[in-house]
C-alpha cells in the first residue's frame, strides 16, 4: 500500500487549536488533534504560543497514525488574528514553517474567518455568502459571485467583540457588579455568575475579589467567555438583564452581516453561523434569526458544508501544487 501523501488543516483560535490530517490525494481524514490557543502574534508571547499550537495540535493527530513516520508535505493554517497581506501574515508563515519543519513555500497561514468561510463554502468556492463566528471572539466574512470579499468586527476583545462570548459574559458579569451596588435591581443572574468564579454573594468583599480576579494573566478573554453559558441560562429563565445582554449580541451579529450583504451587494444572501457561542448558546442563535429579520431581509440561516480545518486543508492541498495568493 502506497504511504499517504500527507497534509494538514489547522483551525487555530484563542481558546483552542484543532489540527486535522488528510491524504493529499484520496482525501481520506487521517487523524485529528487538539492543542492551545493562540493569541496576536504581535504579542509578547505571541509566536512561542502559535508554535507551541500547531506543534501539540500536530503531536496528537499524529497519535492516529500508524508508527511509520509519515512526512508532512504542506499545511494550511486558519488563526485567529491574521491580517490578510500584513507582515503579522508573513511572520506567521515563518513561523508555521520553522514549528512544522516545512518548506515556505508549503506554508499558507490566514485568518481563521478565511479558512471557516472556505469550509463553509465547500465545493462551492466560487458562490457567495456570509459567515458569521462568534466564538471566545466575533468576527464576520462575505463573499460575492465576483470573488470580492469583505469583513466586519474581529478587531480583538479588548476593542471589539461585540456578539461575542466575551462580550456576552463581561457585560453579564459587569451587570452583577451593578446589582451589588443597588445601581441594577438584584436577580439571580448575579448569584449564578459568581457561582461560577467561586465567589459568595454573601461576601463583604466579594465584588473586590472579582475585581482583582479579572485582571490576573490568566483570566482574558477565555475567562470572560465561560461565563457566557450563566448569562444565557439565566437569559432562557426570563432574567430581564440576562436577555438584554444577549439581544444585543444578536444585534451586533446581524448587523455585520447586514453590512456586509450591502457592501458586496448580496441579495437573501447564505449566512453560515460558526462557533461556539453559535452553536452552544441556543438563545443567542435564536434571536440572531429573528434580527437577521428585519436589518437583512431573505437571510437565511445554513449549515456550513464544512469547518475551517477542512477550509484549512483545501489551501494546503493548493500548496502541493502552486502557492495560493
Amino acid at each position: 500500500m502506497a504511504e499517504p501523501s500527507l497534509i494538514a488543516g489547522f483551525d487555530a483560535g484563542q481558546t483552542h487549536t484543532s489540527c486535522r490530517l488528510s491524504d493529499a490525494c484520496s482525501g481520506e481524514m487521517l487523524g485529528e488533534g487538539q492543542g492551545p490557543g493562540v493569541c496576536h502574534l504581535a504579542a509578547a508571547d505571541g509566536p512561542a504560543r502559535f508554535r507551541q499550537a500547531l506543534q501539540v495540535s500536530l503531536a496528537q493527530a499524529r497519535l492516529h497514525l500508524p508508527p511509520t513516520g509519515t512526512s508532512l508535505l504542506a499545511a494550511g493554517i486558519g488563526a485567529s488574528g491574521i491580517e490578510v497581506g500584513s507582515s503579522v501574515q508573513e511572520l506567521g508563515c515563518q513561523l508555521a514553517a520553522e514549528a512544522l519543519q516545512l518548506p515556505l513555500e508549503r506554508v499558507v497561514v490566514t485568518g481563521d474567518e478565511r479558512t471557516a468561510l472556505r469550509g463553509a463554502m465547500g465545493n462551492h468556492q466560487g458562490g457567495a455568502g456570509i459567515l458569521l463566528i462568534s466564538g471566545t471572539g466575533s468576527i464576520a466574512v462575505g463573499r460575492n459571485p465576483a470573488g470580492q470579499e469583505h469583513r466586519c468586527s474581529g478587531w480583538g476583545w479588548l476593542l471589539d467583540g461585540a456578539g461575542s462570548a466575551t462580550d456576552i459574559g463581561r457585560d453579564g458579569l459587569a451587570l452583577s457588579l451593578a446589582m451589588a451596588d443597588g445601581r441594577q435591581p438584584d436577580s439571580p443572574l448575579r448569584a449564578r455568575i459568581w457561582a461560577g468564579l467561586n465567589v459568595s454573594t454573601g461576601d463583604p468583599q466579594a465584588a473586590q475579589a472579582i475585581k482583582a480576579l479579572v485582571v490576573e494573566p490568566g483570566f482574558g478573554a477565555a475567562g470572560f467567555a465561560r461565563l457566557a453559558p450563566l448569562v444565557a441560562v439565566a437569559a432562557s429563565e426570563g432574567d430581564a438583564g440576562a436577555a438584554a445582554v444577549v439581544e444585543r449580541s444578536a444585534q451586533a451579529l446581524a448587523l455585520m452581516a447586514a453590512t456586509i450583504g450591502t457592501r458586496l451587494q448580496l441579495s437573501a444572501p447564505r449566512v453560515w453561523p460558526m462557533g461556539g457561542a453559535l452553536e452552544h448558546l441556543a438563545l443567542l442563535r435564536c434571536r440572531l434569526e429573528a434580527c437577521l429579520e428585519e436589518c437583512c431581509p431573505g437571510a437565511q440561516l445554513q449549515i456550513p458544508a464544512a469547518d475551517a480545518c477542512s477550509g484549512a486543508l483545501s489551501l494546503a492541498r493548493e500548496c502541493l501544487e502552486t502557492r495560493p495568493r
